[in-house]
């Protein structure tokens, strides 16, 4: 591989985010016919690690670094050697060099372990993939999730529409009237439970209406003309348990009112 010092250089040493860095104590291994050369001494080195290039310096403050290791075709393990802490690059290529490396520690040693095995291409390509496979699997559990409330509405809709006695009921009545609710035009139909008109098979009277304007039609109490005796009685006894005659009971007061309204209305204009 050829490589641009020049331009490599200014990379090891720009604002561009570092990966990893600290100082490590380097030794090189050189394989000659299958025979281990050793340096003759570990070196402290200031080593920064940017993507897949790990560079040394000879100091923290140097400008220029002195090695590069390009992190490709290579494994990181842990190794023996005389010094504690100590851990090996190695690649595969015959002749390559290894380089041994010692941390000050154990959780350096460790962390420089971690950085360097997920540094290369090869390693970022798994994760990728790993990654486009989740992305997939969550997609389609989303559209499956979208899919199934409108499959169970629908679904819903037609047993509703098919059979009318499974009509949802109406959740909470418009009017409440002495504590009871009133039957509205939505079709709602109290249930047994909601507007207990039995008890235990016997039938039971409606509530009682609220009070409402007296049919007299002045102080004196004497009665409004066209209301007769029968229409004065209210109807509500233990055998009027069906709301159409209440409500044409209590009708005929707004249609004799009604009436008186058009009578004056009629007297005004003449």
């Amino acid at each position: 591989m050829k490589l641009n010092e020049r331009s490599v250089a200014h990379y090891a040493t720009c604002d561009s985010p570092t990966d990893h860095s600290g100082f490590l104590r380097k030794r090189v291994e050189r394989h000659h016919h299958h025979a281990h050369h050793y340096g003759t001494s570990y070196q402290r080195r200031w080593f920064v690690l940017k993507g897949n290039l790990l560079f040394y310096f000879e100091e923290r403050e140097s400008r220029e670094p002195v090695g590069l290791v390009v992190l490709e075709g290579c494994t990181v393990e842990l190794c023996e050697a005389a010094e504690e802490f100590a851990f090996a690059i190695r690649f595969d290529d015959a002749g390559a060099r290894a380089y041994v490396l010692v941390a000050d520690g154990q959780a350096t040693m460790e962390a420089w372990v971690k950085a360097l095995s997920r540094a290369s291409f090869d390693y970022m390509r798994l994760v990728v993939k790993e990654l486009e496979k989740q992305l997939e699997e969550a997609c389609k559990s989303l559209a499956a999730c979208r899919k199934s409330p409108q499959r169970s509405s629908s679904s819903g809709r037609k047993r509703h529409l098919s059979n009318p006695t499974l009509l949802p009921l109406q959740e909470k009545p418009d009017i409440l009237e002495n504590g009871y609710s009133t039957w509205g035009s939505g079709g709602y139909a109290p249930s047994r439970a909601a507007s207990p008109d039995h008890d235990e098979g016997q039938a039971k009277p409606p509530p009682l209406p609220p009070r409402r304007r007296s049919a007299t039609g002045s102080t004196t109490g004497s009665p409004v003309p066209g209301l007769s005796l029968a229409m004065l009685q209210s109807p509500v006894s233990p055998d009027t348990i069906c709301f159409s005659k209440l409500h044409n009971w209590y009708g005929q007061e707004i249609v004799v009112l009604r009436r008186e309204w058009q009578e004056r209305q009629k007297r005004g204009h003449l």
